[in-house]
């Protein structure tokens, strides 16, 4: 092979080549949740029995997850969609920066690893770079349980002082409702001596999971979904078999391909209850919404523009922010999308206005004028719903899209390229 063919193989970075213009049709299936399962997968450590996961995810931040598990000495074995988790000889209390830097759900490791062993240190984390998500709720609230905490030079230092061997039962109010801090102290306080309670906690869907598996594992959790938690602790958890919620949002994602490329299809596994706001928004803009068995068929009419506000859950979701307002781009009239979540959530903007989309940005704002249709154009996705957003975006432009970003891409939706294949898509990864 010539040099030069050699040299210009290594500099092609991995990307999508997404042919725009061709029809969706069948039904799109989702995997289990991301965010449910690395959580579900921290809360392994609060027991020395097996737990199995069934429904998880082939991703790249699952493979990072067992990987941190692995080196405290859980024994991590995958079959397929089933992972078997076992903390029977957890003995590392510190995690390696090299592998935390990278996601942020390894922090979650703090509250059982305090429960159960009675300290932990952890480097302040990493993951997407989409604006400031403090960890500040979770010290707070692990301090409340007893823990004695040290922040300096990067590392989060945690320990339950003198001679006591366990947390004690208390109540936490949150100033916000975070996932994380409420997944966090909700963890630690299975454990605790006493009852717990969390107050202003988060309502997503991910924490109803965390809950009812905890539960299934022998903890005495009421409330979880509602703004206030309540907790008994007890001496010990047991190991359990429990399968991973489907993925609200990838099944939003795909309701939204469908009505980006106007095609009439079914995305299943789906809790309707879980996308109330996503599914409002979506008839608002002129799509038919229908249950069928355990999914939703959506039937795209006309799309017109309609606003909308990211909120925490119930609210519409941050995550589908970017997603959405490829779905603008290309809707009649003007839409208004405002981002609440997150300070620095508008990357995919100056790559849609690429694509020919008409966006103007002030803020945390986005104004948009629908334009009769997009243009592919080489596209970079900053973030992972951003490269989701791109590749919406260019299965219903003119041309032929190449889309890089896939190292954010795989961290979330597993074999996206693959299911969107099967639908009739022509997508070629390169």
């Amino acid at each position: 092979m010539p040099i030069a063919a050699t040299i210009s193989k290594k500099t092609i970075k991995p990307h999508l080549e997404v042919k725009g213009k061709s029809p969706l049709s069948g039904e799109l299936i989702v995997s289990g949740a991301k965010n449910s399962a690395l959580v579900l997968m921290a809360a392994s450590l609060l027991t020395e029995d097996e737990l199995r996961l069934k429904n998880v995810p082939r991703l790249t931040d699952i493979d990072g997850m067992a990987e941190i598990l692995s080196t405290m000495g859980v024994t991590v074995k995958r079959n397929n969609s089933e992972l078997f988790l076992k903390a029977s000889k957890l003995h590392h209390v510190e995690l390696p920066y090299e592998l935390v830097h990278g996601l942020r759900a390894s922090f979650f490791c703090i509250g059982p690893l305090l429960a159960r062993l009675g300290q932990a240190k952890i480097p302040l984390p990493g993951g997407c770079e989409i604006g400031a998500r403090p960890v500040v709720e979770h010290i707070k609230g692990l301090k409340s349980l007893g823990a004695y905490i040290n922040v300096e030079h990067g590392l989060v230092t945690a320990s339950i002082p003198g001679t006591q061997k366990h947390l004690k039962g208390t109540d936490v109010v949150l100033d916000c409702p975070s996932v994380g801090a409420t997944e966090t102290i909700l963890m630690a306080a299975v454990l605790a001596e006493g009852n717990s309670s969390i107050e202003n906690a988060a309502q997503e869907p991910e924490i109803q999971d965390l809950a009812k598996m905890l539960n299934s594992m022998g903890a005495k959790i009421s409330g979880a979904g509602g703004p206030k938690i309540t907790i008994q602790g007890v001496k010990q958890l047991n190991g359990c078999d429990y399968s991973v919620m489907p993925d609200r949002i990838e099944a939003g994602t795909f309701l939204i391909a469908a009505a980006i490329t106007r095609s009439n299809l079914k995305v299943t596994p789906v809790i309707p209850e879980h996308l109330n706001a996503v599914l409002q928004k979506l008839r608002d803009c002129g799509c038919k919404i229908q249950q069928e068995g355990e999914g939703i068929r959506i039937i795209p009419m006309e799309i017109k523009g309609v606003d909308i506000t990211t909120q925490p859950f119930p609210g519409f979701p941050t995550d589908l922010q970017a997603p959405f307002m490829a779905l603008m781009t290309t809707a009649q009239g003007t839409s208004v999308i405002t981002e609440k979540i997150y300070e620095n959530r508008m990357k995919h903007v100056a790559e849609l206005q690429r694509m020919g989309a008409s966006i103007r940005v002030q803020g945390n704002t986005a104004v948009i004028e629908g334009v009769p249709e997009l243009s592919a154009a080489p596209v970079f996705g900053g973030d992972l719903r951003s490269t989701a957003a791109m590749i919406l975006a260019s299965l219903t432009a003119n041309g032929t899209s190449k889309v890089e970003g896939l190292q954010h891409l795989d961290r979330g939706y597993e074999e996206m390229e693959k299911k969107l294949n099967q639908a009739g898509a022509q997508i070629l990864r390169v």
